[in-house]
């Protein structure tokens, strides 16, 4: 791995399904969104519908702004947020916790009631098992500590997917479709579909472009740390924006990994 640049990107023509961006220019459509939430919740949507919500949730975040990978709503105007998560993140849930609460701030205007608050799913994708305990899917809701079968039932749902899950605990759709997001191929009818958009999305000019601008944008950020020896903020841009592991980061910077996880641990309890 070079450590003079950043050609460790991939270029637009290798993007993943798994990869950040190629994910959130798929999941754009409904006939894509629409499936993989239904394989993932074993529910039917009649319809999906696209808010206009991000620059409300950039403002809400403020100096920690978030961009959501996929924002979509059904006919119920039950929410639901899609991440692809490729870097194992030691602090995972506090994440999805963040996310979730960015979601609610956008929902809810100012002086609005509290039961205009949708039902709301956020979702992580992870290539990584992050309990290892081998599961596929994990699902987390608010239930009584001394009676798990009473919910608080506050309309969120937290799920983290597990693409290297090895328990019998997934329905065959959505084992395939993981299967197919960790890059094992296609398998059935949805994930040829999904490859199909994947390989139209790779000669879509605009797309490309849009994603070129997106990494100039990391580079620069990248050489501004550089140039004024802010070890922190290139730490940053490399963990959290183009999801290089702690190692990497290490090796990329010529430092030690335990220097890198000071200041990742840091980012992540920020």
């Amino acid at each position: 791995m070079g450590k003079g640049g950043m050609a460790m990107v991939k270029t637009y023509e290798e993007l993943e399904l798994k990869d950040d961006f190629m994910f959130s220019v798929i999941m754009r459509d409904p006939r894509y969104v629409k499936p993989f939430l239904e394989t993932i919740l074993r529910i039917k949507i009649a319809k999906i519908e696209y808010p206009e919500v991000q620059k409300n949730i950039d403002i809400a975040a403020g100096a920690k702004g978030i961009r959501l990978d996929v924002y979509v709503e059904d006919e119920k105007h039950t929410v639901f947020n899609l991440e692809m998560q490729t870097t194992t993140a030691r602090n995972l849930p506090k994440r999805m916790r963040y996310y979730q609460g960015m979601i609610d701030l956008n929902i809810l205007e100012k002086g609005d009631d509290y039961n205009h608050l949708k039902k709301s799913y956020v979702i992580f994708i992870c290539t990584f098992d992050p309990f290892g305990l081998g599961r596929h899917i994990y699902t987390f809701e608010n239930r009584c500590s001394e009676d798990t079968t009473l919910t608080l039932n506050d309309g969120t749902v937290k799920i983290i997917l597990n693409t290297k899950g090895t328990l019998d605990d997934v329905s065959p759709e959505m084992k395939r479709l993981l299967d197919y997001v960790d890059g094992k191929g296609v398998s059935d009818t949805f994930t040829r579909d999904l490859e199909e958009a994947v390989q139209s999305a790779r000669q879509n000019e605009k797309w490309r472009l849009d994603y070129m601008t997106l990494q100039q944008e990391y580079r620069e950020r990248f050489r501004e740390g550089k140039i004024e020896g802010k070890i922190e903020g290139k730490v940053e841009i490399l963990y959290e924006e183009l999801h290089m592991t702690v190692a990497e980061i290490a090796e990329k910077l010529v430092i030690s990994e335990e220097e890198v996880q000071k200041i990742v641990d840091a980012l992540e309890n920020a």
